[in-house]
């Protein structure tokens, strides 16, 4: 019996992820959000970019844009075919 063990199958593997955010938001958040990188983009918004271990610090991150209050425009992952991300940003988001 083999198991399939490929990034495809296995959900517990670190993403790259990019988060979109409405406003700028100064390099001195870098240390708050995990050592994301902080991009201040010409059209008002900020991308953080970065490794995130797993589901539960995405969800970590996500939580700390909530209480910032800025809007969030967008998250990516370098799999844009997770079927339950938009789902998982909803319930965090409430």
């Amino acid at each position: 019996m083999s198991i399939n063990s490929g990034p495809a199958n296995n959900t517990n593997l670190p993403r790259v992820y990019q988060i979109r955010l409405k406003g700028h938001l100064g390099s001195q958040w870098t240390d708050w959000f995990e050592g994301m990188t902080i991009t201040l983009e010409e059209n008002g918004e900020t991308l953080l970019s970065g490794q995130v271990i797993d589901q539960a610090a995405l969800h970590g991150l996500l939580k700390k844009v909530r209480d910032l209050g800025m809007p969030l425009i967008s998250v990516c992952s370098d799999q844009s075919d997770d079927k339950g991300l938009s789902s998982s940003i909803k319930e965090i988001l409430k």
